[in-house]
């Protein structure tokens, strides 16, 4: 196995390089590898998918050492330039970490782990033509939350979340976009607050958005919400959606219409944004689809 350890070598991240590589100097078994650390957005899945097409028959795994971002990009790049023979795993050198939360218990900073875990094939979502969520979708309020304070955090704005979350409450709280899932339009065109696109669990470091997504069950959990009081939301709806006890509170579950499925069509009645593992894709129409099996991610030890 050749381990390609793919860096987000980020201004606030540059001190994560020397940590990774103090840990492969320390592996009671030495590994064939290689480093390469991206220079700017979108550039680790360029790499990967380049390596993909041009090495198909070497056995590879890619290991994401940065968040959600970073595993984003390198399982994107793997899904453009071919599967075969390739693995991902992670290292979580990120801020944002919520792939992992779907794996309780399991060490995601520890190289030995990595080394001796075990590949499993998991789902991910396409979106569009060539875009890729392997954790979670979403639309309407929190991915306005989300843009706003990923704006803010490139121009060095502290508490970019709690602007993103005002900025929200102002803009957000009821959107008309209709969703379509298999065929079938769930919100009859009302409006709505939310919607997620779970193949994994969590959004946003503490909200457990998706409590019943499965990443290799072929199918992707659907939990849109209906538009409510903001004295409803904050008292509510929040804390069940943080907890993850939404769909089953009677207090909350009302709210929100869910669905299994395989497809979803999103039409917005005006420019807005996809929020896909914390990366945001601007337009008025998207269509995700789950591609079961599509990778295999190794499973630390």
């Amino acid at each position: 196995m050749h381990y390609c350890f793919i860096i987000n070598n980020a201004p606030d991240k540059v001190l994560n390089a020397p940590k990774i590589l103090e840990q492969i100097g320390k592996l009671d078994t030495i590994i064939d590898y290689e480093v390469y650390k991206t220079t700017a957005m979108r550039t680790a899945t360029d790499f990967v998918r380049n390596y993909c097409r041009t090495k198909p028959d070497v056995e590879t795994c890619f290991v994401a050492c940065g968040g959600d971002g970073t595993i984003n990009e390198v399982a994107s790049g793997m899904m453009l330039g071919g599967t075969l023979h390739k693995h991902l795993a992670v290292l979580a050198y990120g801020s944002g970490n919520d792939f992992i939360k779907y794996y309780p218990g399991k060490d995601f900073q520890n190289m030995e782990n990595l080394i001796s875990g075990q590949p499993h094939d998991i789902d991910i979502m396409k979106v569009g033509d060539d875009r890729y969520s392997i954790n979670v979708c979403n639309f309407g309020f929190d991915a306005k939350v989300c843009s706003v304070a990923n704006r803010l955090n490139r121009r060095g704005w502290k508490n970019s979340y709690r602007w993103g979350l005002l900025n929200a409450i102002l803009t957000s709280m009821r959107n008309s976009i209709d969703v379509t899932v298999d065929g079938e339009r769930i919100n009859e065109g009302k409006r709505l607050f939310l919607c997620t696109l779970g193949n994994n669990d969590h959004i946003g470091g503490e909200y457990y958005c998706s409590p019943r997504a499965s990443n290799d069950d072929g199918l992707i959990e659907v939990g849109l919400c209906k538009t409510s009081t903001l004295i409803n939301f904050l008292i509510t709806l929040m804390p069940r959606y943080r907890k993850g006890t939404h769909l089953d509170n009677p207090r909350s579950s009302r709210y929100f219409i869910y669905r299994r499925a395989h497809r979803i069509d999103i039409h917005s009645h005006k420019p807005t944004e996809l929020c896909m593992d914390g990366e945001m894709l601007p337009g008025q129409d998207f269509h995700v689809e789950i591609i079961p099996g599509a990778i295999s991610l190794i499973i630390p030890g």
